[in-house]
């Protein structure tokens, strides 16, 4: 299928579009197809210069965080409404760029951005950016006030839905925000932008620059940057808070995950094995921190459990991304394509059994794409099991008793997401409070977008989402009142 050629040739800073310092470019390519799709202005130094003080402007004596909170709140109205509008182009945009099938793309690419927005408006309008407490000595006020400004980096995998849940919480908070979306996927960013330039954001608020790691890098180390919001992988979380550290940056990092599924002996099979496969290699074709990459199968259960995973990973529809009944897309990248078939080879050579998939489909090798594989008799101490693969590969690790289970779901390094299947839910609530991870979900598989999302030990720092989300925007003021 020919994709529509999209080319930007300004890069938008401060709130208006403005020619690039420099003349490199990005060009997108299609993971389905290799050709490309598109080609932005690859952001510079200088550019990060000149957003950044247009950022500290805007902040230090500008509107915006100085307007009263409701009407900051109806600008992100207006921005919830035009995404809205825009869920189709942005889902094209999307799954053009990464190569998530397009029926997902729909429903939570594009569809979950403008859910964000409108929870962080609701969120700000409850939250209590003022109280006055009785102290021991005085009364205190205790102000809720915006942190500055924001670098917020994002991914790839799910790039307008992870850029919303960074600038709209900072946004609300009165904050101003340099936007650097990452060079596979930058397309969608300039969506985002025009909505910023429709809903009459003032001059200097937000900057989107496309850029490499090394752009990004200097980004995160600008003096001028009082807040580095990032999502993305364990070792870049690594050196940003070591950069950021020399000014003393506030940061907050949602990184990796190698997420655990226990499924207890009384659990539904049927929804269990469906959820997980939704979980997993369905889940923007394994590209998701959250994904359930680790089942826990109890042994007297286990070889009807590998039966069921084995079935229904064959079944996956995997294809053209834009194909309404593609299941399972391309990976984003020929490099991330091979890191996936590596870590194949190396289950394999590890002794794990290949019980389904373990290469490229027949008819797409032209595209990034690798079938969705099941591994069988999983040891949790190989590297299949501990290092995230981020591809449709799924880990299925037997256990004797429900301690076992538990004991294997916390020997991570991770601790982003799980779930626990059981047919009662009330003592699956006590498994899941024994978990070290951000977010459970009980018989089933969900980010809830009112609740605090983020990880445990490698899988971050902080919180997004929900009045957690908004808090990290936010610095805490006392005024004591002595007189």
């Amino acid at each position: 299928m020919v994709r529509e050629f999209v080319e930007h040739k300004e890069l938008f800073i401060g709130g208006r579009w403005e020619a690039p310092s420099g003349n490199d470019v990005i060009e997108v390519v299609s993971p389905s197809s290799g050709e490309i799709v598109g080609r932005v202005p690859h952001a510079s130094r200088e550019d990060v210069d000149r957003s950044v003080t247009l950022a500290r402007r805007a902040f230090d004596s500008g509107p915006w965080p100085r307007l009263p909170l409701e009407e900051r709140l109806v600008v992100l109205e207006r921005f919830a409404a035009a995404l809205q509008t825009r869920i189709p182009q942005l889902a094209a945009a999307i799954s053009s760029e990464n190569g998530s099938p397009i029926t997902w793309a729909l429903a939570s690419q594009a569809g979950a951005p403008a859910t964000v927005c409108g929870l962080a408006v609701q969120t700000a309008r409850a939250f209590a950016f003022e109280t006055r407490r009785a102290g021991l000595r005085n009364e205190v006020i205790v102000r809720y006030e915006p942190v500055g400004v924001v670098a917020a980096v994002v991914p790839w995998n799910a790039p307008a839905f992870v850029s919303m849940n960074k600038l709209a919480p900072a946004l609300a908070a009165g904050c101003a925000v340099v936007l650097k979306p990452s060079p596979e996927t930058p397309l969608d960013a300039y969506i985002l932008a025009e909505i910023a330039e429709e809903v009459g954001l003032p001059e200097g608020v937000l900057s989107v620059l496309p850029a490499d790691r090394e752009v990004s890098e200097y980004l995160v180390a600008h003096p001028g940057i009082d807040k580095v919001s990032f999502t993305g992988s364990v070792g870049a979380g690594k050196r940003i808070m070591e950069v950021a550290a020399a000014n003393l940056t506030r940061v907050t990092l949602e990184l990796g995950g190698k997420s655990a599924a226990i499924i207890l002996d009384d659990a539904d099979l049927d929804h269990a094995v469906s959820t997980i496969g939704a979980a997993s290699w369905a889940l923007n074709n394994g590209q998701a921190c959250v994904a359930l990459t680790r089942v826990l199968a109890p042994r007297s259960r286990y070889d009807e459990i590998a039966r069921r995973l084995t079935e229904a990973a064959k079944a996956a529809v995997v294809g053209d991304p834009e194909d309404p009944k593609t299941q399972v897309g391309p990976l984003v990248s020929r490099r991330q394509q091979q890191r996936v078939l590596d870590y194949i080879r190396i289950g394999r050579e590890e002794g794990a059994t290949l019980l389904t998939g373990g290469g490229v489909p027949e008819g797409l090798e032209q595209g990034c794409y690798v079938r969705p594989t099941v591994f069988g008799d999983v040891d949790n101490s190989m590297r299949i099991a501990q290092e995230e693969i981020f591809g449709p590969v799924v880990c299925l690790i037997p256990y004797d008793d429900e301690e076992d289970a538990i004991r294997i779901a916390n020997d991570s390094d991770y601790g982003l997401s799980g779930a626990v299947f059981t047919a009662n839910s009330a003592h699956g609530i006590e498994v899941a409070r024994r978990i070290r991870t951000g977010t459970l979900t009980v018989n089933g598989f969900a980010t809830e977008p009112t609740a605090p999302f983020g990880g445990f030990k490698n899988s971050g720092i902080g919180r997004e989402l929900g009045e957690e989300g908004l808090r990290s925007f936010l610095e805490a003021k006392s005024i004591s009142i002595a007189g």
